[in-house]
């Protein structure tokens, strides 16, 4: 059936509601548009469904939401798992709790509990709530840091990450298998709540999470001595963040914590920022703009979702620098491995820290000079988690830290995703204790680069909408298989790995070896003078994504290599659209 043919098809449909039918006709004499809704369905990508808020098998509403419960409903009753139930959360934005609730009365129609969060929660408490409550899954409807008019669908398993082989499969094989509408149950919210079906969760789950990020403080006694005297501005950026994150601040003890007012509410069309991301530059204005009014020590800002976490810290001199996710991943990393030994006077034998391939090679660094394994995953922060329930089943391996470039960090294994309120408290702790020996988080930084090399990464996002960009994608992506570069910025081409054919090619010896990874369309080109790119599509986002980085002798000279660096990457893109 063509993309025309389910248009008519929904049109015509008595399951579908009045609204959606008239959102529908209102296009149809725009033959693209009718194709961009209908040419495909949504797929899971690293982070689930997503996709612009609209009627259409490619969109984000009711029914597209409805089918993935039915066919995550169908997993759960093929694995026998239905009497564990699942927990569902969402966030701020339009449609979450509409969504939340339909997914929450489909699953009650296929007589699996659901425990609905009563209000917006952080992503990391969906993931902390699976386990705590003994389901076998979890639902978030969140897009994360997408524009306003998206919206999301992420899938937890039970050890509390997001799905992984064989799930995610036997998941979407499901969904894939409902091609009859009229097949998807629903039931009355009345009567799912009757047949105790249907549980509202708010408050128990909340105090049990904050215990949970209690436990991960190590210095209680450098709160104590500079808690008060530290001053942090917080912003939520119109989401999920403001309520845990001031809480476990105020409940340790930092008593200075402003909070940005204009954006401390949660809104949907994220109104002061035209993208609600804590990588962006905007989505600090108003935060510095305060920071400087209250002479802040350090500035940050959760995403809608609360799972990824912006910083920007002061200097002695009173300038606010930018960490990105490699940098401020890398600061918490330090500060906890070093301290845990510096506390417990040694590190486990089997300690690893854990980080993803697009991450920097600075965590190699970190890894080994403290003597602890460095493991790499995928792009994804579920296949951080997958190795922490990996440690769980075998006995071996004893979780440190894990993070990814892109602003998400994990303390601690009571969770299973990234946690940006994990990850506000521990920098506000570091903060603490840096201040205790007369340093700033900024001093701190710098003396890890003093200790380890001064390593600087970056990315080079191409953004290519549509049927028409998908396919420049992909022609991005074969061009570069074919015809494989040389070098990079005057940095040769050592190795190239091949996530999707599964080789590490040793381009001076001929080698080929496995990558030992799970197939993935994702290119990596190891580089001379501890220099790397690596080039893969993004599972969320219509962009094809370059990540690279140098490594320097100076912050300067690191600046200044990084930079060569991205010209040579968007020279290379030119060349090939």
């Amino acid at each position: 059936m063509d993309y025309k043919e389910v248009y008519e098809q929904w049109i015509a449909n008595p399951y579908f509601d009045e609204a959606t039918k008239e959102e529908l006709k209102s296009i149809a004499e725009d033959e693209n548009e009718i194709k961009e809704r209908f040419y495909m369905d949504l797929e899971f990508g690293t982070a689930g469904l997503r996709g612009i808020i609209g009627a259409g098998t490619n969109r984000m509403n009711i029914y597209v939401v409805r089918r993935a419960t039915q066919g995550l409903a169908n997993y759960i009753a093929k694995v026998d798992k239905k009497s564990q139930g699942v927990a569902i959360a969402y966030d701020s934005r339009h449609m979450s709790p509409e969504f939340a609730q339909e997914a929450a009365l489909c699953l009650a129609a296929n007589g699996i509990k659901a425990y609905i969060f009563e209000t917006l929660r952080p992503t990391p408490e969906l993931s902390f709530a699976v386990r705590h409550l003994g389901c076998v899954a979890g639902i978030n409807v969140t897009a994360s840091h997408n524009p306003p008019e998206y919206n999301g669908y992420k899938v937890y398993w039970e050890d509390g990450a997001q799905i992984t082989p064989p799930h995610d499969s036997g998941i979407m094989g499901e969904v894939k298998a409902i091609s009859d509408w009229n097949t998807v149950k629903t039931m009355d919210k009345a009567e799912a709540e009757k047949a105790g079906l249907f549980e509202v969760i708010g408050k128990e789950v909340d105090d049990a999470y904050m215990a949970e990020l209690k436990k991960q403080v190590i210095h209680m006694d450098a709160i104590q001595a500079e808690g008060k005297n530290l001053k942090i501005v917080y912003t939520p950026l119109h989401g999920t963040g403001n309520i845990p994150a001031r809480r476990i601040l105020k409940e340790l003890g930092f008593e200075n914590v402003y909070v940005v007012k204009e954006q401390e509410l949660p809104d949907g069309d994220f109104p002061t920022v035209s993208y609600p991301n804590p990588e962006a530059a905007e989505a600090f204005e108003l935060g510095l703009k305060l920071a400087k009014e209250v002479d802040a020590d350090l500035v940050l800002a959760t995403d809608p979702d609360a799972d990824r976490l912006g910083v920007r810290v002061k200097d002695k001199n009173g300038e606010y620098h930018d960490l990105t996710g490699n940098m401020s991943g890398c600061l918490l990393a330090n500060y906890e491995i070093s301290q845990r030994k510096a506390v417990n006077g040694s590190l486990p034998e089997d300690g690893a820290l854990i980080k993803t391939i697009v991450t920097t090679n600075l965590a190699d660094a970190i890894a080994k000079g403290y003597g602890v394994k460095l493991i790499e995953v995928l792009t994804g922060f579920k296949f951080i988690g997958q190795q922490i329930l990996g440690f769980e089943k075998s006995g071996k391996g004893s979780y440190l830290f894990g993070f990814e470039e892109s602003y998400g960090c994990l303390i601690g294994t009571y969770a299973r995703d990234k946690d940006a309120i994990v990850a506000t408290m521990a920098l506000c702790e570091a903060a603490a204790y840096y201040k205790t020996q007369g340093k700033t988080l900024w001093d701190a930084m710098i003396e890890m680069y003093e200790q380890f090399g001064y390593y600087k990464d970056d990315i080079k996002a191409v953004t290519m909408k549509g049927i028409e960009g998908l396919q420049k994608i992909q022609d991005i992506m074969n061009s570069l298989r074919q015809n494989p570069p040389a070098e990079f910025a005057g940095h040769k081409v050592v190795a190239v790995r091949d996530y999707k054919a599964d080789t590490i090619k040793n381009l001076e010896t001929g080698e080929v070896t496995p990558t030992g990874l799970p197939n993935s369309n994702v290119l990596y080109y190891e580089l001379t003078n501890d220099a790397w790119v690596c080039v893969r599509p993004s599972g969320t986002e219509p962009k094809v994504k370059f990540y690279y980085g140098v490594k320097g002798t100076s912050l300067a000279d690191a600046d200044e290599k990084s930079a060569v660096m991205g010209k040579a990457v968007l020279d290379m893109v030119d060349s090939m659209m």
